[in-house]
């Protein structure tokens, strides 16, 4: 009995997880087709791989540069994102009063804000700030990084928040004895304990602002400055999609954080349940 038990729930298992990569598949199979071929059943397999659509896509999404500007707004937004938040959330965990609760408290209550309901806002407020501190918020690069720093902050203070607890803070006060600084204290003795939710915070971070299409649409204009999603948007047009090129390019899209994301998965489960438990 516990053995059909345990085949059905594999059964099951297997069906969402067919389902779930079904997408992934149509979309790979489909960017091997010609246009007449993906029409006829977009199911079937290609009749012959070739990559003259990967070719031409890179070409007309300009891959290169679009690649240079997602991996440049990526990881600086994720230096910084990783060094403020660690920071905030240790001196969050080591200050106790009614005030620092608060603070976190808004951190984590922000978490639930969807950020449509902040877009048009946000880009009123970056516009006065162009205008009237002469501030360059929208299309640039810094702007961008400023603002996906400001929508990740709350959930890496909330994983640092709770990794951070299980410190002892008995090694803190122990390199304050011998001298060390305050800043001395965090880089030295506690960040280096932080490795396993600074890896799962950076993997979080790295595929959410990879991935994302509504922020730097709404930020970028100038084609130069296109991240990777927005050079995908060459493919659809008003009246007619290249359906195997827009598939092409979005396999490219996807194999990076792919390739990222293989080699560092295990770090994600458990940075998580130590973040969220601890």
């Amino acid at each position: 009995m516990k053995r059909t038990s345990k085949l059905m729930l594999e059964a099951l298992l297997v069906v969402i997880a067919l389902a779930f990569l079904s997408p992934v598949y149509i979309m790979v199979v489909n960017s091997f087709k010609d246009r007449a071929e993906l029409y006829e059943n977009a199911l079937a397999l290609p009749s012959s791989f070739s990559f003259q659509y990967y070719a031409k896509a890179m070409e007309k999404m300009n891959f290169l540069t679009a690649f240079g500007n997602s991996l440049y707004v990526t990881l600086v937004s994720v230096l910084i994102l990783v060094t403020l938040a660690s920071m905030t959330a240790w001196m969050l965990v080591r200050t106790e009063n009614r005030l620092s609760k608060i603070i976190f408290m808004i951190f984590v209550s922000t978490v639930l804000i969807p950020f449509q309901t902040l877009m048009m806002p946000l880009m009123q407020v970056m516009d006065w700030i162009r205008d009237n501190l002469h501030i360059p918020m929208l299309n640039t690069h810094g702007g961008l990084i400023y603002m996906n720093i400001g929508f990740h902050a709350s959930i890496a203070v909330f994983l640092y928040h709770g990794f951070i607890k299980s410190v002892p803070i008995a090694l803190e006060e122990a390199a304050t004895l011998d001298g060390c600084s305050k800043f001395g204290v965090f880089w030295r003795i506690v960040f280096p304990m932080l490795k396993t939710i600074t890896i799962t915070v950076a993997i979080l971070d790295v595929i959410a602002m990879w991935n994302d299409y509504l922020l730097p649409s709404l930020t970028l204009s100038d084609k130069a400055l296109r991240t990777i999603p927005l050079s995908t948007f060459y493919f659809f047009g008003e009246f007619t999609i290249v359906w195997n090129l827009a598939m092409a390019g979005l396999t490219l899209t996807i194999i990076p954080v792919l390739i990222f994301y293989f080699f560092a998965q295990k770090y994600i489960i458990k940075g998580i349940a130590a973040g969220a438990v601890k």
